[in-house]
């Protein structure tokens, strides 16, 4: 009630509000009511795929047959996605734009029918006959990236609706309509950061927009602000680029490929705060190239290609790809940061290169945000985790505002409200420090904390979902633990896919289940399977990564503590999500124990510890272990009594 009470006074105020609300609130319907009660035009836009589907598939109905006597109208809604999460009639039917020769071809037929691939396309193909919506998340079960790729275009390489054959068919445009006559658009993170970014307005215009699921805003909007160049994606660039242009111009492209190519070999360092001089030639004789090819495309033609347009559009989209990413670092933006990345190469000697990329990033997407984001809507921010360290202001200042209540011409005006949680935190869980082990020290053997971790385990009788700071730490852990303690079967993540895992977690409290980043936000296991949440270490980023050190730098040089801006407020955010991940329901009772002594001896402890929900504290490791017992005990208990 408090959440939609402030979310009606913004709306109507038309000014912004940043909501913290715990897990169990009723979020979406704390913000959906009081926005379709006002009547103007909602955007929703949320970071996970399950948000989205529940928005729409159960909250929404509910909330508009449940508004329907009050308001006298049913509000209609619908979902809006980028362009490739939409099967492409035009690819389905007159097939795929080919690297190595000219025209298209029928992937159908180039499939082997005994192949997944191949079995995955004919799937497809009776799909597209059935579906109304040809999003490609209502395919049940999925296919493989690989195969969805056969059969999607980007908004880059579509036809456009006037000139293509199926135009008057197409799914994309399709979603597009409804959402113009829709009066609540549910969308993405990704897809409201298009829309800001490229200026070319891909949402219908709106009054109000809420931003749900909002501490993932500024690495989801980071995310779609990125470029990045690979020598695969470049020679990709030339081969589809190949056949539609003069040899001069595509003999241009080829030997500038070569000589990026070939510098990508080399072992360059991390951050490339000023680009080496090889590699800037190489980048200018790359844009300029083309830019020849581009000029060139747009004025050959050759009716000897199959399906000319198709084809043109593919390599067009391909080389515009290429230009943009080698012209934007060759401009050298003091707001953006530069770095080279290499993996190890899978796959053998054909592959070597596929590790090998430059990447441009923005050094902050706050000004961005303030600019775009916040000017001429309301806007509703709102998570289980926005209050750090105790304020908002942390999370106001990523997303380009001001400190709460500033006065200023050009600082949005907003106000944070927390209200609350419906467990009781401080009855439901505790949080242990085990502040007895060594400080971790980066790649050190960690032979103590896995001696605690095998003990909590046992007192916990499994039911423990570990949360690592790396892949490489999880799989030490687990390798470890499933041969001192085999009667808890670890599950790792990686070796299924999420989903699986998860159900895999659930259904059995014995199990354990060991993973990295995407765990600590996207587990929702309430009830006995999950009793115990260790966090093996405070996850601050990694020292070598070069955006968040680009950014911290500059925190430090502009005079603040750039350590507490970027480093620890990443760590907040990402304990107060995994911490969240142990109370689900009012039932649920556990411990959330961080193997890293530095949250009880450390200056910044504090700040940790007060953007986790508000357990119980101790570090008195025995009173945990018989805590654990007992809950472990009741379970086993309210299990029996059930099975009875």
């Amino acid at each position: 009630m408090a959440m939609a009470e402030a979310v009606a006074e913004a709306i109507d105020d038309g000014a912004h509000l940043l909501v913290q609300a715990g897990t169990g609130t009723g979020k979406s319907l704390g913000y959906l009511v009081p926005a379709l009660a006002h009547g103007e035009r909602v955007v929703v836009a949320t970071a996970t795929l399950a948000l989205q589907r529940q928005l729409v598939e159960r909250d929404l109905p509910r909330t508009v047959e449940a508004l329907h006597p009050l308001l006298r109208r049913r509000p209609e809604f619908a979902m809006l996605k980028g362009r490739s999460n939409y099967l492409c009639l035009h690819r389905l039917h007159e097939g795929v734009p080919q690297d190595e020769e000219e025209g298209l071809f029928d992937q159908f037929e180039a499939a082997a029918p005994t192949s997944k691939l191949g079995q995955d396309l004919l799937r497809l193909r009776d799909w597209s006959d059935e579906t109304e919506t040809g999003d490609r998340d209502d395919l049940t079960p999925g296919v493989s990236d690989r195969a969805w790729s056969q059969v999607s275009v980007s908004s880059r390489e579509c036809l456009g609706a006037t000139k293509c054959a199926y135009g008057a068919e197409c799914f994309a445009e399709a979603a597009r309509e409804r959402a113009k006559l829709a009066e609540v658009i549910v969308t993405n993170h990704a897809l409201l950061a298009i829309d800001a970014i490229e200026g070319a307005p891909v949402l219908p215009q709106h009054e109000v927009l809420i931003v749900d699921e909002a501490h993932e805003l500024v690495s989801r909007v980071t995310g779609v602000a990125t470029g990045e160049l690979t020598p695969g994606q470049v020679n990709r660039a030339v081969r589809r680029a190949a056949k539609l242009v003069n040899e001069k111009a595509a003999d241009q492209l080829q030997t500038a490929a070569e000589g990026f190519e070939r510098l990508m070999e080399l072992a360059l360092p991390g951050r490339l705060e000023e680009i080496p001089e090889d590699l800037g030639y190489a980048l200018m004789a790359l844009r300029d190239a083309c830019r020849t090819v581009i000029s060139a495309i747009g004025s050959t033609r050759d009716k000897s290609v199959q399906d000319e347009d198709a084809v043109r559009k593919q390599a067009l989209a391909s080389v515009e790809s290429v230009h943009d990413v080698a012209e934007r670092i060759t401009n050298g933006s003091e707001w953006d940061v530069v770095w080279y990345e290499r993996h190890e190469p899978r796959g053998g000697a054909a592959y070597r290169h596929s590790g090998a990329s430059l990447r441009v990033a923005p050094m902050s997407v706050s000004g961005l945000l303030r600019e775009k984001l916040f000017t001429d809507r309301s806007v509703v921010l709102t998570s289980a985790t926005l209050k750090l360290g105790g304020d908002f202001n942390g999370v106001g200042a990523s997303l380009g505002l001001g400190p709460e209540g500033a006065e200023g011409d050009d600082l949005p005006q907003w106000k944070g409200v927390d209200v609350g949680s419906p467990f009781d935190y401080p009855r439901q869980g505790i949080l242990y420090v085990a502040k007895h082990l060594a400080r971790p020290a980066r790649d050190g053997d960690r032979k103590d904390m896995l001696d605690e971790l095998t003990e909590l385990i046992q007192a916990a009788g499994g039911r423990t979902l570990g949360l690592f700071s790396s892949m490489r730490g999880a799989q030490l852990a687990a390798e470890e633990l499933r041969s001192r303690i085999p009667e808890y079967p670890i599950l790792l993540q990686g070796e299924e896919t999420l989903g699986e895992l998860i159900k895999n977690f659930a259904a059995d409290p014995r199990t354990c289940l060991f993973g990295t980043l995407s765990l600590w936000q996207g587990v929702d296991v309430p009830g006995p399977s999950c009793q115990l949440v260790v966090m093996d270490k405070i996850p601050f980023p990694r020292p070598d990564d070069p955006l968040m050190s680009a950014r911290q730098k500059a925190v430090e040089e502009a005079g603040g503590n750039g350590f507490m801006a970027v480093a620890a407020t990443h760590a907040a955010l990402l304990m107060a999500q995994g911490a969240g991940r142990l109370v689900r329901a009012s039932g649920d009772r556990g411990v959330v124990a961080v193997l890293d002594p530095r949250l009880a001896t450390a200056r910044y402890g504090s700040y940790l510890k007060a953007s986790m929900p508000d357990f119980w504290y101790t570090t008195d490791r025995n009173q945990v272990r018989k805590s654990l017992a007992a809950i472990d005990a009741a379970a086993k208990q309210t299990e029996a009594a059930a099975t009875e």
